[in-house]
């Protein structure tokens, strides 16, 4: 991969758009002063890239979070995903116009189906996906987003979208650390020049406490979240960073002043399954 140098390195998507190489995720962030608050933080420390979603509830003071950093619209790249109740093209219209009032803004950079096969869809799929899809492509031509793609899709999803589509998702955003791989996945989406976008790349913080991963940052005088972030950055995956202390948002964009090493990159990637794996898209109950 191209040698990354800092927070403002970024990979090129496949419609020619940049994003930056690490995100600041908000996912269980409270809305609030405290989704805002760790927004500005993080903003002042370097990203970039922010990363939300209408599920998560806090679009508005992430959106404040952003106008309050003071940082040139056109200097930032925003995430967020469309809800699981907002599968179809009338609704997704609906839906992007509603996440825009919230955050603020006249367009989002990048915007995603959260989840392929909600059970709010469940009965109409695949016929609700490829609908949503063709409503998503409506948005982009509308320049409402700069890029749209998926999230949690699987190869059986991916097919349905492109059997109707005329756009390429960009971005593949999926539970992505050492606990799971999910090569399959990045298979697919490496083969159709979708990015790898890892949210939880920690394992939901699981992957903290475990002891093997300690004697690797020992390695590089690093804290465990920081090679885990590395990890993910050497195998060419974004990941999503989320803290709301300032001290750790800080903390996780020094990722760029050394390398792990083959042996080590090895030893995490034998890690699968201690935090957990990637949920089931297609049996979820939401």
């Amino acid at each position: 991969m191209t040698e990354l140098n800092g927070m403002t390195d970024t990979f090129t998507l496949n419609n020619g758009v940049e994003i930056p190489v690490v995100g600041f995720g908000t996912w269980q962030t409270p809305d609030g002063d405290v989704a805002q608050k760790s927004v500005e933080a993080a903003i002042a420390a370097g990203y970039r890239h922010i990363d939300t979603a209408a599920m998560y509830g806090n679009e508005e003071t992430v959106g404040a979070g952003i106008h309050a950093s003071g940082i040139k619209r056109d200097e930032l790249f925003v995430t967020t995903k469309l809800n699981n109740n907002a599968h179809s093209f009338d609704l997704s219209q609906q839906a992007i116009d509603t996440s825009l009032t919230k955050l603020g803004l006249d367009y989002v950079d990048l915007y995603l189906i959260h989840w392929p096969n909600p059970v709010s869809a469940r009965d109409s799929y695949p016929d609700s996906l490829a609908d949503t899809w063709r409503g998503m492509e409506a948005i982009y031509k509308a320049g409402k987003a700069r890029a749209i793609g998926i999230s949690n899709f699987r190869q059986a999803h991916l097919d349905v979208i492109t059997a109707t589509g005329s756009v390429m998702p960009a971005v593949n955003q999926i539970f992505l650390n050492p606990s799971d791989l999910q090569p399959e996945v990045t298979a697919m989406n490496d083969k159709n020049k979708i990015l790898n976008e890892a949210y939880s790349p920690l394992g939901t913080g699981k992957l903290l406490s475990d002891a093997r991963l300690a004697t690797v940052a020992g390695h590089y005088g690093k804290s465990v979240a920081q090679v885990l972030l590395r990890w993910s950055l050497q195998h060419g995956f974004l990941p999503l960073a989320k803290s709301v202390h300032e001290d750790r948002i800080r903390q996780n964009t020094e990722l760029f002043d050394f390398s792990i090493s083959a042996e080590d990159m090895k030893t995490l990637d034998g890690l699968r399954g201690v935090a957990g794996l990637a949920t089931n898209p297609d049996t979820t109950t939401w």
